[in-house]
């Protein structure tokens, strides 16, 4: 008998677990178990061949009239034909391969009764009519006695049709997991039986055996129901132990405190926080009063107040006595914080300085690019105290830069830094952990993940400021030319009117090199090569003769980015065409289009960013997504949901449907190899919520699970050294 961690090799043999092993990654009883099949097939009811339609899924009942090879003319190979009638109409079954090596040639014999499963096809000879016909469907040979009773059970007959790879075939597979199943010892259920009767779960062993060989369709549901209990119930163990352990690790506390810098900036703010940016405020505030690390996440629209709010929580920090770091992706981004921050603090963050406050701190920039001296004169006022707030970009990440009291981390567009970045920062701090407030519009699936299974606190900003506008988006199709032509007269009209636009490439082009600032999201089929800068400027020159056009990329010398962007800034330039160094951060007020070229080679995320350059002021927003992508396509879809909403979450939850949430526990991303088999968070939102709440009590009661060695035993399977390492840092 097979215990879940006994080596394939000693249930199936050598030769068979080698091949499990390279195609697949299959080494245990229990990995094999585990690798569910894909999809099921139902034969269906039998139908009769004269109602055949093509792009039909049939299985019909039928006798063998014609069996008959032939040689194929254009590539050495055989098929061999064979021709079926019910007594309706005649199909025809063909099965390409070598010459005697098909067991049909032998089975299928003239007068044979059979029943066949496929997809009904048209074939069209050079000559002769067209015919329908399956090509290599599946065939049971039927026995005259065994009539139509038993032709109905075969089609009725539910098949496991598994994920496999070349040189390793679904009935090798399937035998593998029968053979596994005959000789399987669970020994007791790992799950608490009061769990299972409360919920109305299965036993282990009927799941196992209902996933891979069920009878019926409720067999099936019954088995995925306790199947994805057991995943979520384990994931929500291994994140209740992270929990109770974060809330071990020291911080210091930040209380808010009267008459300090926070109660200076709020008297000075030009405008009134939305009731949205209150609320979370109080969220956030309380976070920073408790003595163990704030782990948030703040999400909001594009132009919702973000900043204010991440500044309003550093202040607080820098009055408890506290250091706060912005880290930003890119220079322009921190530039741009560093110009913000400095401005809307004013003599607040003057300290030091003539006309500098009396409850003033100190505000510098850390960047890659910075000249030795400037360099040399910020690490001294982090790594002394004398600076309350410094932004940066990865540049803050290294090991010789160092704080005097490292109190509250701020992440802007966290999707751009690792994990092994943010805990970098975190190491910084002696004898605990820096409070973490993380800023997102649109979060990355893996986010999105986390805050369903609880494990991310979040605030959301819904809420605009008084004052900014609706962004209009539209889709610019292939099929209707005449919107492309009207763009560019679009853009002489808003120049016109004074206002300024965005151009925005996926790439650079040949001339400054083929690299661009972000890869594009992956589509199917072979592609022209996306759009770059330098290729669509000498266009935009005669297409838009009179109006004065900036560049900006990433490969731009940083002094050379930022006179560019002081330019539009001051409305010295029309039109700027760029790259997605724009993404975030950039805020040009008079900005009022944008037009996003090859939109398709963007993910949501990235679209979701871009569009929110413009509509920052009192003037609407609009925003024209140039594509080459068919209606119906994946890349459509993508493109008409940012049409529809400006619900940062909602074109998450999109994005998460289509490139599914990565691995929960470790550092894949989307796409990649996840923990989860059966559980998707688009469907099992309840599962997950509920065994959250089951798993929060009962690692309260048991953190060791030294009352549940069955669930000790799985949870060490699904973490696994590298997801341990991940849960430590995340």
């Amino acid at each position: 008998m097979a215990k879940l961690d006994e080596p394939l090799r000693k249930v199936l043999g050598d030769k068979t677990a080698r091949v499990l092993a390279k195609g697949l990654d299959l080494h245990t009883v229990g990995d094999l178990l585990h690798h569910y099949p894909r999809r099921y097939a139902h034969r269906g009811e039998l139908t009769p061949l004269n109602e055949l339609a093509d792009g039909e899924h049939v299985t019909v009942m039928a006798e063998v009239v014609k069996v008959q090879g032939r040689t194929l003319s254009r590539s050495p190979g055989y098929v061999l034909e064979i021709t079926v009638t019910d007594g309706t109409g005649e199909l025809k079954l063909s099965f390409f391969g070598r010459k005697g090596s098909y067991k049909p040639e032998k089975e299928l014999s003239p007068g044979t009764r059979g029943l066949f499963a496929g997809k009904i096809s048209t074939y069209r000879p050079r000559s002769g009519r067209a015919q329908r016909q399956l090509a290599h469907p599946q065939y049971k040979v039927v026995a005259e006695r065994a009539g139509h009773e038993a032709a109905q059970e075969w089609a009725d007959e539910i098949i496991p049709i598994y994920p496999s790879t070349k040189g390793l075939d679904i009935e090798t597979i399937s035998i593998s997991v029968g053979t596994v199943l005959d000789n399987l010892d669970l020994g007791p259920d790992p799950m608490p039986e009061l769990t299972l009767k409360r919920h109305h779960y299965i036993g282990l062993r009927e799941a196992y055996e209902g996933i891979h060989r069920p009878k019926d369709w409720q067999e099936l549901g019954r088995a995925r129901h306790r199947l994805k209990w057991d995943e979520a119930f384990v994931l929500q163990i291994a994140l209740a132990r992270r929990r109770l352990a974060a809330a071990a690790l020291p911080a210091k506390s930040r209380p808010a405190i009267e008459g300090g810098l926070l109660d200076a900036f709020d008297a000075r703010l030009p405008f009134a926080l939305t009731e949205g940016q209150r609320e979370v405020g109080r969220e956030i505030a309380e976070d920073l009063s408790l003595e163990h690390p704030m782990h948030r996440l703040l999400q909001g629209d594009v132009g919702a107040g973000k900043t204010v709010v991440a500044l309003r929580a550093m202040l607080q920090v820098v009055d408890g006595g506290g250091q706060a770091v912005l880290l930003a992706p890119t220079e322009v981004l921190a530039q741009q914080h560093f110009r913000s921050i400095s401005g809307m603090l004013g003599e607040l963050g003057q300290a030091g300085q003539i006309g500098g406050a009396d409850v003033a701190t100190r505000v510098v920039l850390l960047t890659g690019s910075q000249g030795a001296k400037a360099r040399k004169a910020t690490l001294l006022d982090a790594a002394s105290g004398a600076a309350g707030i410094v932004v940066g970009t990865h540049a803050l990440l290294e090991e010789h830069v160092q704080f005097a009291d490292l109190g509250l981390v701020v992440v802007d567009e966290q999707h751009r830094f690792g994990v092994e970045q943010r805990d970098a920062l975190r190491e910084k701090v002696a004898g605990g952990r820096p409070h973490v407030l993380v800023m997102t519009a649109t979060p990355i699936p893996r986010t999105v993940a986390m805050t369903v299974f609880g494990d991310l606190e979040t605030s959301v900003l819904g809420q605009l400021p008084a004052g900014r506008s609706e962004i209009r988006t539209h889709v610019v199709p292939p099929e209707k030319p005449a919107f492309l032509a009207r763009t560019w007269e679009r853009i002489r009209e808003e120049a016109s009117g004074g206002r300024q636009i965005y151009i925005v490439c996926p790439r650079i082009g040949e001339r400054e090199g083929d690299e661009g600032d972000a890869p594009p999201p992956p589509d199917e089929g072979e592609r022209r090569s996306p759009l770059g800068i330098m290729e669509l400027l000498p266009r935009l020159e005669e297409l838009l003769a009179g109006l004065r056009i900036g560049v900006l990329h990433g490969k731009l010398h940083p002094d050379e980015k930022d006179a560019v962007m002081r330019r539009f800034t001051a409305g010295e330039l029309d039109v700027l065409l760029a790259t997605t160094v724009i993404e975030v951060g950039v805020d040009v007020p008079n900005a009022t289009a944008m037009i996003i070229m090859d939109a398709d080679r963007f993910g949501v995320s990235q679209l979701h960013q871009l569009r929110g350059r413009v509509g920052r002021g009192t003037l609407p927003g609009l925003c024209l997504l140039v594509t080459d992508a068919e209606p119906g396509s994946k890349a459509r879809e993508r493109l008409d949901a940012v049409a529809s909403t400006t619900d940062g979450f909602a074109l998450s939850r999109l994005d998460l449907e289509q490139r599914r949430e990565g691995d929960v526990l470790g550092a894949a991303q989307a796409g990649r190899a996840s923990s989860l088999r059966l559980l998707t968070l688009q469907k099992d939102e309840d599962v997950i919520r509920k065994a959250r709440d089951e798993a929060t009590l009962l690692v309260e009661a048991d953190p060791d699970l030294s009352e549940h060695p069955g669930l000790a035993a799985e949870l060490a399977v699904l973490l696994d050294e590298d997801r341990t390492d991940y849960l430590e840092k995340a």
